[in-house]
């Protein structure tokens, strides 16, 4: 069992191939990111939990698009092509990448990605990453901009459990807003804890079922692609 899992390796050893694992993915980042400035192509890694609404939040978004350039979308998922067929009944350019057993997109995933999509000057690239609270933060994909997409029925602590995460963020989206008379969430004690996490991130309240908030959510990419806050995990 130790032999397969890894928990009888010593300590130097595990920190050694999480290195490797990481520099090799900021080389395959890099030239992604040359890639996308090349293009003026501006990319979004889109992280959350499963069922915090990324896709329905994409969907809400395509439709009111008005920038100079198209979207396209990688879709990040474990198994299926569900979310890329929807992504593409909104109206909007997908690419699906199934990662298996794999818990999060790399770098050298969304490299092989882009072979299969002709990006355009000015084109805006979301990246939904598989969801998952975890190893998303700690992997570079060469984007612009990192938003998280959360919502009320994930519960006020979200941001102290998993604070690489929220703290990776320079958008943080608290999507389902419609839900917060609802259920037990308050907003107020959610955001005091965003806050002490992340102080610098801009948070917006949206509703993929409603729209509320899509213009909101679309001026602060667009303000961001101008400007991006610098912001590390």
């Amino acid at each position: 069992m130790c032999e397969t899992c890894g928990c009888g390796a010593s300590t130097v050893r595990t920190i050694d191939v999480n290195e490797r694992m990481l520099a090799s993915n900021a080389l395959d980042a890099a030239h992604n990111r040359s890639h996308f400035a090349e293009r003026k192509v501006s990319a979004i890694n889109l992280m959350g939990t499963p069922g915090a609404g990324k896709t329905a939040l994409l969907e809400s978004t395509i439709p009111e698009w008005r920038g100079a350039g198209r979207i396209l979308v990688i879709e990040g998922d474990q198994a299926t092509d569900r979310d890329s067929r929807r992504i593409r009944a909104a109206g909007a350019i997908a690419c699906q990448v199934e990662t298996g057993l794999g818990c999060h997109l790399d770098a050298h995933q969304i490299h092989a990605a882009l072979h299969h999509l002709d990006l355009h000057d000015g084109d805006l690239l979301f990246i939904e990453n598989v969801g998952n609270l975890v190893c998303p933060a700690l992997f570079d994909l060469g984007e612009r901009l990192r938003v998280v997409v959360t919502s009320p029925t994930e519960g006020v602590d979200k941001p102290l459990k998993y604070p690489p995460m929220f703290r990776a963020a320079h958008l943080i989206v608290l999507n389902k807003c419609d839900l917060i008379p609802h259920v037990p969430f308050d907003l107020d004690e959610w955001a005091n804890y965003v806050r002490a996490i992340n102080p610098r991130a801009q948070i917006i309240k949206t509703s993929a079922l409603n729209g509320e908030g899509i213009d909101s959510l679309l001026a602060a990419i667009e303000n961001m692609q101008l400007s991006p806050a610098s912001i590390s995990a």
